[in-house]
């Protein structure tokens, strides 16, 4: 029972993944937020993109998902690879703070092991951004999207209301003053 919810999920984040896509060929300049569920998926557009484009780009994209283009299901800007960044980023940074604590024989953060880290607390961070981003890809591709949609079908799309949460990411994009936001819903079932 859990594995075939987690399955659907799956299916539609690699769905959302592939839409975005789709809508990124044809709409420029495009961004985009989503979250699938286990009932679909949300997409936020940030722009004047209205349901028959969406709707036509959720059906090309099931298409092409189906005819085998697997690397439309991960996508680089997925909240998976930002994690990734993000804990790499810190497990870099502790470690190394870590290290000149014990090399210095002290058990607390003291201005001693700070500044003797800092410099080689931001190399390992920046290595850990670098590697990250190929790193996040493949947990992507291996536990958060499926591909292979097998079942699963478009029921509907419509048009909702942008959320609170779609609304912060229009302000963290930068976005606030356009009121082209336009949010739906993706129901999908299998």
């Amino acid at each position: 029972m859990l594995s075939q919810i987690i399955s659907r999920v799956r299916r539609n984040h690699a769905l959302e993944h592939a839409t975005i896509h789709v809508l990124t060929e044809k709409h420029h300049p495009f961004s985009a937020q989503g979250n699938a569920t286990l009932r679909g998926f949300h997409l936020n557009i940030y722009g004047d993109i209205g349901i028959e484009a969406v709707s036509k780009a959720v059906d090309e994209a099931y298409d092409r998902l189906q005819q085998g283009e697997k690397k439309l299901a991960v996508h680089p800007n997925c909240g998976t690879v930002l994690l990734t960044t993000a804990t790499m980023a810190v497990l870099a940074a502790q470690g190394t703070f870590a290290f000149e604590q014990r090399r210095q024989k002290r058990s607390g953060l003291s201005p001693s092991v700070l500044f003797n880290a800092l410099p080689s607390a931001v190399l390992a961070v920046t290595l850990a951004l670098i590697i990250s981003r190929p790193i996040g890809l493949a947990v992507q591709a291996a536990y958060t999207v499926e591909p292979e949609l097998g079942d699963l079908r478009v029921v509907k799309v419509r048009k909702i209301a942008p959320s609170p949460v779609t609304r912060l990411f229009q302000l963290l994009l930068g976005k606030s003053n356009s009121p082209d936001v336009n949010a739906y819903h993706i129901e999908t079932r299998g």
